[in-house]
């Protein structure tokens, strides 16, 4: 890799860290090239990333970022997870995690806050972003759903009454 390649390495990675709200650090040590695949797609359908970096160009990258004091985290086969969701790259981790224990989380920040493991696999039992959004939905649609109910109730009943009086009248 030259210096040119490096340089937008850098910089690419720097993009990451400023867009991006969760961070998680993992160590990966004799993944398979489809376990590493399995795992890029898995974050993908959550709407997050895995990149494996070079330590020292991803120590440069987190220079002047929120990001920055996870700079001693990059040491060995390091690779990053990061999401916009606050949960979402978090959740897919512990998730790999549980069926193969290649893959170590080793730390993480969200909003810049650094967070150990303990509290990365707390942050991954959260509802995600989405999921939280179509509670909030369907807590906001309730109410219509009954006031529609309501409102069509007597119009109903006042149908059936018309009816049981028009087969009354045909059974006469």
């Amino acid at each position: 890799m030259n210096r040119t390649e490096k340089q937008e390495l850098v910089a690419d990675l720097h993009k990451v860290f400023a867009g991006t709200n969760l961070v998680v650090v993992t160590q990966q040590s004799g993944l398979t090239v489809g376990e590493v695949s399995a795992l890029r797609r898995q974050m993908r359908e959550a709407g997050a990333g895995y990149k494996v970096t070079k330590n020292r160009l991803t120590r440069l990258a987190l220079k002047g970022t929120q990001f920055e004091a996870l700079q001693p985290l990059f040491t060995g086969p390091t690779a990053i997870a990061f999401s916009e969701d606050p949960v979402a790259a978090a959740k897919v981790c512990v998730e790999f995690i549980k069926t193969n224990e290649k893959l170590t989380i080793v730390g993480g920040a969200l909003a810049g806050e650094e967070l150990d493991t303990g509290r990365i696999s707390e942050l991954a039992k959260l509802p995600s972003l989405d999921e939280l959004r179509s509670k909030l939905l369907g807590v906001l649609q309730a109410p219509a759903t009954k006031l529609a109910g309501v409102t069509q109730a007597p119009a109903a009943q006042l149908a059936r009454v018309f009816g049981a009086y028009a087969a009354k009248d045909k059974a006469a």
